[in-house]
């Protein structure tokens, strides 16, 4: 969590300096400096809220090469269930799966099945009394990462355990060592990701001290891959053993609906994710049991890394899951799924590691934001009109950013210069 490399890069070239971006980052880390903007990696959760909004397309969510494949002998793609809502004519999974094979892997294993292995062991956790509720859930990394930067007090509500994209990785690699002669450092495994911080979360996991995912790539570039390999034929080798409940993950509420359970709730889209999360810290929701909080509207489905739109994705993967097994079988799977590592939290927001320090810097941020306007028109190239104070207590900006005050002062000038213009002519007469 600490590492501040991210999925979301800036493409300077495309980008025009509107600050669309900055007025909907959830954690204000965009600022428009000189025409360009600029994400400040230390406050980036890798939402990808910035790339659906930005209509330059000037922001893109980084993935691996898919060539990357050939550093290992055995290749396992780990598709999320969100890929198969991508595919308009196909009705069966099992079709998307061989074609993944044909494109160059050399096995599968379903990030679906991970879920419904881990849907039983948050099943024995809620049952055991000893989460604190509201439990959020720790299977969206943006989400994870904001609670992190901005909303620490809730650390201790993410329930401990791993999420599917980890499992997956884990036991694929283990079951092929088992069923080939491969070492497990010789087995790759690769994630089919809807969005930009699942693609981070592999390579840079919270929660446990190693990663099994060898690599990322996006939904939109696999798909474009796969769809020529694609058959419908009765005779194509059954390879999909996810159930309804697993696929239905992809979706919005499909986590919180295999608990069965009647105290849950689950949000999407990260600005209504924020709110909910407020709620949650001043203590409006104890009443909640469990909370399913996703980044993305619709649930992964609405992932910025996939091809499909999000809301006819959700309805092609309802009909997918309605023809497979509503529990198919996992009781003979046995996995660690707990994390074995502590979310820390990530100082980003702080104004100094020093307390004496960072307490002076916030009383100045507080007076320098009292002779701001209020307006937090976005004009300076910060969000707020508090960002921008904080901008100046870093040392990113001047007072001389905001356009209102620098008008104001400009006029003032004006008004200095005609009386003193006025008086000179008063004396020249006399």
């Amino acid at each position: 969590m600490n590492n501040i490399i991210h999925s979301v890069t800036l493409d300077k070239e495309k980008c025009k300096g509107c600050t669309k971006c900055i007025q909907l980052c959830p954690t204000q880390a965009i600022r428009v400096r000189n025409g360009k903007a600029r994400i400040i990696k230390e406050k980036c959760i890798d939402c990808g809220e910035c790339i659906r909004v930005c209509p330059y397309h000037a922001k893109k969510g980084v993935t691996d090469n898919f060539e990357i494949i050939n550093n290992f002998k055995y290749k396992i793609a780990l598709p999320a269930p969100a890929f198969y809502g991508q595919f308009k004519k196909v009705d069966n999974i099992s079709a998307i799966l061989n074609a993944l094979i044909k494109i160059g892997f050399d096995d599968v294993f379903e990030v679906a099945y991970a879920a419904q292995i881990i849907t039983r062991e948050t099943k024995k956790l809620i049952d055991s009394g000893e989460l604190l509720m509201p439990t959020i859930s720790s299977a969206c990394p943006a989400v994870v990462k904001l609670i992190s930067i901005r909303f620490p007090n809730l650390i201790p509500n993410l329930i401990p355990i791993i999420s599917p994209m980890d499992l997956a990785g884990r036991l694929a690699k283990k079951i092929a060592a088992e069923k080939t002669s491969f070492r497990e450092d010789e087995i790759g495994t690769f994630f089919i990701s809807p969005c930009a911080a699942k693609a981070m979360g592999a390579k840079y996991p919270c929660g446990v001290d190693k990663s099994y995912v060898d690599g990322v790539f996006s939904v939109n570039d696999i798909y474009r891959k796969v769809l020529p390999f694609i058959s419908e034929k009765s005779d194509i080798e059954r390879l999909s053993k996810a159930g309804f409940n697993g696929v239905c993950w992809a979706n919005s509420g499909g986590e919180v609906a295999a608990l069965e359970r009647e105290n849950v709730i689950a949000v999407d889209g990260i600005h209504n994710v924020v709110k909910i999360l407020e709620e949650i810290e001043n203590d409006k929701l104890s009443d909640v049991e469990y909370a399913e909080i996703l980044a993305c509207t619709g649930g992964c489905v609405g992932g910025p890394l996939t091809v499909e739109n999000g809301f006819v994705a959700q309805t092609k993967i309802k009909k997918l899951a309605k023809k497979l097994p509503g529990k198919e079988s996992i009781d003979n799977i046995t996995a660690d799924v707990m994390m074995n590592a502590p979310i820390p939290y990530n100082k980003a927001l702080g104004l100094d590691d020093d307390m004496v320090t960072a307490m002076e810097k916030m009383k100045r941020m507080i007076e320098i934001s009292d002779t701001l306007p209020g307006l937090d028109c976005g004009s300076c190239g910060a969000p707020t009109c508090r960002a921008l104070a904080e901008d100046i207590v870093r040392g990113y900006a001047t007072k001389s950013a905001c356009i209102y005050n620098l008008k104001a002062k400009i006029l003032e000038l004006a008004e200095g210069l005609e009386e003193f213009k006025g008086l000179n002519n008063k004396n020249d007469k006399s």
